[in-house]
C-alpha cells in the first residue's frame, strides 16, 4: 500500500463533467444478500452529502486530522461512508487495507497506520478479543463504530473494558446508505441500537398497520430521511413492499424503551413463533454470548417432528475452549423462560456470513431443513 494525495489524481481541469443535480442518479449499491439474492439499490447524488452531514459530522464528529480504517470495503454502503464519503467531506485520511478483515490483519493495520476511528462488525470485535489482540494497538483510536449485526451487550462490555475505547453500535442499511440510528459517545446504551440520527424519522408499525406508541411494544421499523434510495433495479415487487411513500420499511422488528432507545429483536422473517408467542433471536443470542466460553451465536427457527416451530442455536466456542452442552443449557435455564430456550445447540467452528459480517441465517435454516426434524 502507498500514500497518495489528491493532487496525484487531479486532472488538468479540461476533462468534461456531467451536469448533475442533487436528484440526479448517482450510483447503485447491492444489498448484502442475507435473506436471498442481492438487490440493486439506486441512490441519488444527494445521498452521499446527507450521510456525511447526518452521521459523519453530527455523530462521529469527523475532523481533518482523523485517520479512518474500515473492515467493510468501499463497495458496501457502510464501507463507502467510512472510507470515502466521511473522510473526503472534511479532508481526513482514509486507510484502504486490501486484506480480508481477520483479527491478525486488523491488528497489523492498527499498529502500522494508527487510525483514530475503526469501523467493524460485532463478530469481528468478538474475534479480536478471542485472538487476544494487544490493547497497545488500539491506543490511537478515539472511536470504534459497529454495524452489520446487533452488538450483544456482553461483547460491548468486554471490548470496552479490554481496550478502553468507546464503542458506538448502530443500525443502517444499503437502502438508507449508512447509519440512521445509533449510540453517541458518552451516551452508549449497550444492547441497543441507540436513538435516531438527526435528519431521520423513525416509527414502529404493528401487524395491523397501526403505529406503536407505547414503550416496550414490538413493531416493524420504518424510517424516512433524505438518503433513502429511490428503489430497487428491476425488482418492482420487492420495491413495493419496502418503499412506502416517503418511508422505508426496513424489515427489522424493534421495541423502544421509555427513554427513547431502540432494541433490536430480529428481522421480520427471522422471528420465531413458539407456542403462539414471538421469540426474538437476538435476545436468545445475547444470553448465549454471556456464557464465558462462547464467542458467537446465531439462533434460527426449526420445525419439530410434529411440525411445531422451535428455536435452535449454532454456537462458536472461543479459541481453545470446549463447550459442554449441559452447562450451556443450565446457563440458559437461569437466564430465560423455558419456551425461549433453544431446543438443540450445535457447536460449529464458524457462522456463515456475508462480506460485511452479517450472518446468513437462511443458510442455517436450510441446514436445519436438511436434518432430521428435532423432537
Amino acid at each position: 500500500m502507498g500514500v497518495y494525495s489528491w493532487s496525484d489524481f487531479d486532472d488538468t481541469g479540461d476533462a468534461p463533467t456531467a451536469r448533475t443535480g442533487p436528484d440526479s442518479p448517482g450510483f447503485w449499491l447491492y444489498s448484502s444478500g442475507t435473506t436471498g439474492s442481492p438487490k440493486g439499490v439506486m441512490h441519488r447524488q444527494k445521498a452521499l452529502e446527507v450521510t456525511a452531514v447526518n452521521y459523519g459530522s453530527s455523530v462521529i464528529k469527523i475532523q481533518p486530522e482523523d485517520r479512518c480504517l474500515s473492515a467493510a470495503k468501499l463497495f458496501f454502503a457502510f464501507g463507502l461512508g467510512n472510507s470515502l464519503t466521511f473522510p473526503f467531506s472534511v479532508g481526513a485520511t482514509a486507510i484502504l487495507n486490501p486484506a480480508w478483515a481477520t483479527p491478525k490483519a486488523v491488528a497489523e493495520a492498527l499498529e502500522r497506520y494508527r487510525p483514530s476511528i475503526f469501523y467493524g462488525s460485532p463478530g469481528l470485535l468478538a474475534s479480536i478479543m478471542d485472538s487476544q489482540v494487544s490493547p497497545d494497538v488500539m491506543k490511537s483510536l478515539r472511536l470504534v463504530v459497529v454495524s452489520g449485526e446487533a452488538l450483544p451487550s456482553e461483547i460491548h462490555r468486554r471490548f470496552t473494558e479490554m481496550y478502553k475505547v468507546p464503542v458506538l453500535d448502530g443500525v443502517g442499511s444499503t437502502e438508507a446508505l449508512h447509519m440512521f440510528m445509533c449510540n453517541r459517545e458518552g451516551e452508549e446504551h449497550p444492547g441497543t441500537s441507540g436513538r435516531p440520527v438527526d435528519g431521520y424519522e423513525v416509527k414502529l408499525i404493528d401487524g395491523d398497520g397501526a403505529e406503536v406508541t407505547g414503550p416496550e411494544s414490538p413493531g416493524y421499523l420504518h424510517i424516512r430521511g433524505d438518503s433513502i434510495a429511490t428503489g430497487y433495479w428491476c425488482r418492482y415487487e420487492s420495491a413495493k413492499k419496502a418503499f412506502i411513500g416517503e418511508w422505508l420499511r426496513t424489515g427489522d422488528v424493534y421495541t423502544r424503551t421509555q427513554d427513547g432507545y431502540y432494541h433490536f429483536l430480529g428481522r421480520d422473517n427471522d422471528m420465531i413463533k413458539i407456542g403462539g408467542i414471538w421469540v426474538s433471536p437476538a435476545e436468545v443470542e445475547s444470553v448465549l454470548t454471556e456464557y464465558p466460553d462462547v464467542l458467537e451465536a446465531a439462533v434460527v427457527g426449526a420445525r419439530t417432528i410434529t411440525g411445531l416451530e422451535t428455536a435452535v442455536a449454532f454456537v462458536v466456542p472461543r479459541t481453545g475452549k470446549v463447550l459442554d452442552a449441559g452447562l450451556l443449557e443450565q446457563h440458559c435455564r437461569a437466564k430465560m423462560a423455558a419456551f425461549k430456550r433453544p431446543r438443540e445447540i450445535f457447536f460449529v467452528e464458524e457462522l456463515p456470513k456475508t462480506a460485511t459480517g452479517k450472518v446468513k441465517r437462511f443458510q442455517l435454516r436450510q441446514q436445519m431443513a436438511d436434518k432430521v426434524p428435532v423432537e
